[in-house]
């Protein structure tokens, strides 16, 4: 019977993913290498190996990971505002809090699932891709019940990716300890929600 995999090996599976995720990032995922990986590790590219057996492989299971995360998001968004008893405008605005917690700690994950899934293979891909579109599907009914008078089959797709729109690519300018800091933005996304959805309510 196989051994189980220690809680070592997990904190050493996250070590590598967070080195890859910067590398990519750094140097892009086609120019970085195992090589890059294993020095940003601090390790040897054998030892790296023992944990995976190609870049691909790291770069799915880093964003098998961060997609997961972030339905888990989703879900415990919906589970929180049942717990709590929120409306549904309430419950649409945590969700946005939420995600832009996790941005501020996973820019570079962020930036692999927006530019590098289109290297994984097409089995792992469409994985990945199925995710994403739960993730859109999810928001949509978040956007829907909070604001039913506004979203309609024509237009919350549209609303739906001007929302993301807005918050995904914070990687590109929002710096933690900046000017402005992700709990504030997310509290600017929120404004100019009500402003602009709810003003038509």
């Amino acid at each position: 019977m196989a051994r189980p995999k220690s809680s070592q090996h997990e904190f050493k599976r996250d070590e590598i993913l967070d080195a890859a995720a910067q590398c990519f990032a750094d140097r892009s995922y086609p120019a970085a290498s195992m090589n890059d990986i294993a020095l940003a590790c601090g390790t040897s590219k054998a030892r790296l190996y023992h944990y995976y057996g190609s870049k691909e492989a790291i770069l799915f299971d880093l964003l098998d990971r961060y997609t997961q995360r972030l339905l888990a998001i989703i879900g415990h968004a919906e589970a929180t505002a049942q717990r709590r008893n929120l409306d549904e405008r309430a419950a649409l605005h945590e969700l946005i809090r939420s995600f832009l917690q996790e941005y501020e700690t996973s820019a570079t994950r962020h930036v692999a699932l927006l530019g590098d899934t289109k290297f994984l293979g097409d089995a792992q891909r469409e994985l990945i891709l199925n995710r994403q579109r739960d993730v859109v599907s999810a928001v949509t009914r978040f956007l829907r019940r909070a604001y039913p008078q506004r979203l309609n089959a024509a237009n919350q797709t549209a609303v739906t990716m001007m929302l993301f729109g807005m918050i995904n690519w914070t990687f590109t300018w929002l710096r933690p300890g900046g000017a402005m800091s992700y709990a504030a933005f997310a509290e600017e996304v929120i404004a100019t929600l009500e402003r602009g959805l709810a003003g038509g309510a």
